[in-house]
């Protein structure tokens, strides 16, 4: 399987860290081995001393696909769920300012928390559903899908140009404002439309 990430998906996130609003969708990849382990904590990695948090609604594709049309891109997925896609910030700005991948700030083992995955059929629409992160039972951030700047049906269609979609894949659809660093000891709750999802510690 493989992870699809897609940055700078809402226009206040683009905003808090002073990016530029991109004309397409922002594509990355996180391998496997990124995935944060159920029941296990995350650990803050020791190349970095800033790592943020970034809830995302996430999707898992249900067959293969290649040049999907965006008509019938919802054929392509049955369960949604939130996760983290967690970024050393600090190891990503100087990436960044050297024009150099962002790999070794985004895609480091245990960067990925993918939460239980609920059928998208107990949802009457996925382009208005709210997701939260909370953070010690303080909200941390607060999303809704209505303000994405391309919907999931979008992203998918999108990425299919580039990706072959198989089966178990996941697209991460960006996040929105309020990332901001984890500390040791910090306690992470992603929510679906109030329903809990993941719940893990840091260390």
């Amino acid at each position: 399987m493989k992870i699809i990430c897609i940055g700078r998906n809402y226009t206040n996130h683009i905003e808090e860290l002073k990016n530029e609003r991109p004309t397409e969708p922002v594509v990355f990849m996180k391998p496997d081995s990124a995935i944060l382990l159920k029941q296990h904590p995350f650990v803050i990695p020791e190349f970095s001393e800033d790592v943020h948090h970034e809830i995302e609604i996430i999707v898992k594709i249900s067959k293969v696909g290649k040049y999907i049309e965006p008509k019938f891109a919802h054929k392509y997925y049955d369960e949604i769920s939130v996760g983290i896609d967690f970024t050393a910030r600090d190891l990503q700005d100087k990436l960044k300012a050297k024009g150099l991948p962002w790999e070794k700030a985004k895609a480091f083992d245990g960067s990925a928390v993918i939460g239980e995955f609920l059928p998208k059929s107990q949802f009457s629409s996925l382009e208005n559903i709210t997701f939260e992160l909370k953070k010690n039972n303080e909200t941390a951030q607060m999303g809704d899908s209505s303000l994405m700047l391309w919907k999931i049906d979008e992203l998918i269609s999108y990425v299919s140009q580039f990706f072959t979609l198989k089966i178990g894949d996941v697209i991460f659809t960006g996040t929105p404002e309020g990332v901001a660093s984890v500390k040791s000891e910090d306690v992470l709750e992603g929510f679906l439309e109030g329903q809990q999802l993941f719940r893990i510690q840091v260390k």
